[in-house]
């Protein structure tokens, strides 16, 4: 009965959103989920992002949810991707299906061993690049603590030119605890490889306000 209710409440909204064109390419979106260690526990708040991005993209814009893993850099990684249609009827048919693979990706996930989150960013990077967007946005539910397998190499520039990125629920880590130096400095240091490449960086911890999640300034 609850998932009736939101995929009807998500029906209701791209009807509402689908009434006025965007302008432009519209907006496009890629969601980066971190899937490793105890962070999975967190992934129940992600529902509640992408229940928002359904309901708030309108027709012509894009979205696309991936997972970060061990190696992020990867296609595969890509759990549902959409450009919404002109058609408000079929927008609603995609956003129901992208409603019911996230479903699946939920109830069958299984948690990575390391945290790939640069391999994540190249991939969001060039997704973006695809979709010509006149706005492009990332998000990441993360903590951001980045750990790499062995020998994986990351230390690139990032393609985030132009491109709206927000940390979400940047989970407080158990060190950071004893000392919270370290919490801000994790922050710091990917607000500082976010605008070296020509991007912005803002963080976001409260999930219960979400309607602002999408602004450019």
């Amino acid at each position: 009965m609850m998932r009736r209710m939101i995929i009807a409440a998500l029906i209701a909204g791209g009807l509402l959103a689908a009434g006025c064109s965007s302008g432009g390419h519209g907006r496009a979106v890629y969601l980066l989920m971190d899937t490793s260690g105890t962070y999975t526990k967190e992934l129940d708040r992600a529902n509640a992002i992408v229940n928002y991005l359904l309901g708030t993209l309108r027709t012509g814009d894009s979205l696309a949810v991936a997972r970060i893993d061990s190696a992020s850099f990867n296609e595969n990684d890509i759990v549902a991707r959409v450009t919404f249609d002109g058609q408000p009827s079929k927008a609603n048919d995609q956003k129901r299906a992208f409603r019911n693979a996230m479903t699946d990706f939920f109830d069958n996930m299984h948690a990575a061993q390391y945290t790939d989150i640069s391999g994540g960013l190249l991939q969001a990077g060039e997704w973006l690049d695809e979709r010509d967007a006149a706005e492009r946005h990332v998000l990441i539910f993360s903590d951001l603590q980045q750990e790499l397998p062995p020998g994986h190499k990351r230390d690139f520039e990032l393609p985030l030119k132009n491109t709206h990125v927000v940390a979400l629920n940047v989970a407080k880590l158990r060190p950071d605890q004893v000392d919270p130096q370290r919490y801000l400095q994790r922050v710091e240091e990917w607000r500082e490889r976010v605008e070296r490449a020509g991007g912005t960086f803002r963080v976001v911890n409260d999930l219960s306000r979400l309607q602002g999640l999408l602004k450019t300034s």
